[in-house]
């Protein structure tokens, strides 16, 4: 699909539409500055272990790597905070300036799995939040960045952190039992007591997380790019299930759903494919990065 055809997609939803970011936006075009996954746990293996690693061993997964290192550790390190600090001075490029002014400009609701504050730096936002009552640091999930304040976070341009924000390092996720505790989270806000009943009706204004990011997800159309969304995106994963099974239930209310894709043949991506078309999201192919990350946005 052109540049053209995805503007003609983001401007017919505008209205319904919210925007999912991930790593790679920091990534383009080969910052030498941003980390993959993979760098930022060699770093994080070489402060707490007496064991060298280059890379990342086949047969276990990013999040799972991650909680061998809170076993590894032979000194009082908070693995966390040192992601934090490591993130604290990320400055955002020209493509974060110009995506993020655009998505602020139609007011629809900017998520991303990514920790640190490079779209907010484009804006001058605050911190805000939804709700003050229940607030942990543990999951700061009604807490965003934004230029004003909403009541629900549907209503407007925000920032959200799915997986935890520098601003609050406990919040972080990255280990395999990081991703089940979040599960754990949203599962009680999904479900009433022990039961199967995902909410306790279609009334999407009358469940426990209303003012969270959560709300965002299951009440918005949702474009993502820049996420890689493998099979350790363990929490993620499971969200659009929980998603498309409350859409089956109540199919009026379903919203649509859109994944960009750099085109490639790799058999990986094939399961990718197949999953995110059960889970109601079209997957659009572009031939190059820049067509995410530059021409899309120009002249939106």
């Amino acid at each position: 699909m052109t540049p053209t055809e995805i503007k003609q997609i983001i401007r017919k939803n505008e209205r319904d539409i919210a925007f999912i970011i991930g790593n790679g936006i920091n990534r383009y075009p080969n910052n030498p500055n941003a980390l993959s996954w993979d760098d930022l746990l060699i770093q994080l293996w070489d402060k707490v272990s007496l064991q060298t690693l280059t890379r990342r061993p086949n047969g276990i997964s990013l999040t799972e790597f991650y909680d061998i290192l809170e076993l590894e550790k032979v000194q009082d390190i908070y693995l966390q905070k040192e992601v934090a600090d490591l993130m604290r001075h990320w400055e955002p490029l020209d493509h974060h300036q110009l995506i993020t002014n655009k998505i602020k400009s139609i007011n629809a609701p900017l998520l991303t799995t990514n920790f640190e504050e490079t779209f907010v730096k484009t804006v001058e936002g605050t911190l805000l939040r939804t709700e003050q009552e229940g607030f942990t640091d543990f999951y700061p999930w009604s807490t965003y960045h934004g230029t004003e304040q909403l009541v629900l976070p549907t209503d407007g341009f925000g920032i959200w952190y799915i997986n935890g924000m520098i601003n609050y390092h406990r919040s972080i996720r990255l280990g395999l039992s990081h991703y089940m505790g979040s599960v754990q989270r949203a599962r009680g806000l999904l479900y009433k007591g022990q039961g199967d009943e995902i909410f306790s009706d279609r009334n999407l204004y009358n469940w426990k997380g209303v003012k969270t990011w959560l709300q965002i997800v299951f009440n918005k159309s949702l474009f993502i790019f820049g996420l890689g969304l493998e099979e350790n995106e363990t929490f993620f994963r499971w969200l659009l299930i929980e998603r498309m099974k409350y859409f089956k239930k109540y199919v009026k209310l379903k919203h649509k759903g859109w994944y960009i894709n750099k085109r490639n043949n790799n058999e990986i991506d094939l399961g990718k494919r197949f999953f995110l078309e059960r889970v109601g999201f079209e997957v659009i192919d572009v031939d190059d990065y820049k067509d995410i990350y530059e021409n899309i946005w120009v002249d939106l």
